[in-house]
């Protein structure tokens, strides 16, 4: 499956399986994960929430307009939502090219797009509270 939405960690030879094809001359993999600051605070852990049927629809659309756009050969995308702990894995974006340059352009775009397209929300919550991600902003949650 090359694009998945999972509350379960990725195995990554799982993934590249999906990609692996004789006329392919390099893979670049894009890994985020969950990091322990962010704006100065302390981040004790992410929590994603996603509606899936519509992520996994525009990550296909990405997906799609990549192989449109650059001369890679194929493309995976996967993203976890639930709750995640600092150091556990986010998303993972892998391209395959015949050179590297393409492929590694193909991988930046797509997760440009993923960030900015994708109906998942990430709340972030540090020892000063928690707060709503929106790229490089944040919104503190004001509970009732």
């Amino acid at each position: 499956m090359k694009v998945r939405l999972t509350k379960e960690p990725f195995d990554l030879n799982e993934a590249l399986g999906y990609l692996l094809v004789p006329e392919a001359g390099g893979y670049v993999f894009f890994l985020g994960k969950v990091r322990n600051e962010n704006h100065g605070r302390r981040v004790r852990k992410l929590v994603y929430e996603a509606y899936p049927e519509m992520a996994e629809a525009e990550m296909e659309r990405i997906r799609k307009e990549a192989l449109e756009r650059f001369p890679i050969l194929d493309m995976l995308i996967w993203h976890r939502y639930g709750e995640l702990k600092v150091g556990q894995d986010t998303i993972l974006i892998i391209a395959s090219g015949r050179h590297r340059k393409e492929a590694f352009e193909a991988c930046e775009w797509a997760i440009d797009e993923v960030k900015k397209r994708v109906p998942v929300w990430k709340r972030e919550v540090t020892d000063e509270g928690e707060f709503w991600i929106e790229g490089d902003r944040t919104v503190p949650l004001k509970r009732q």
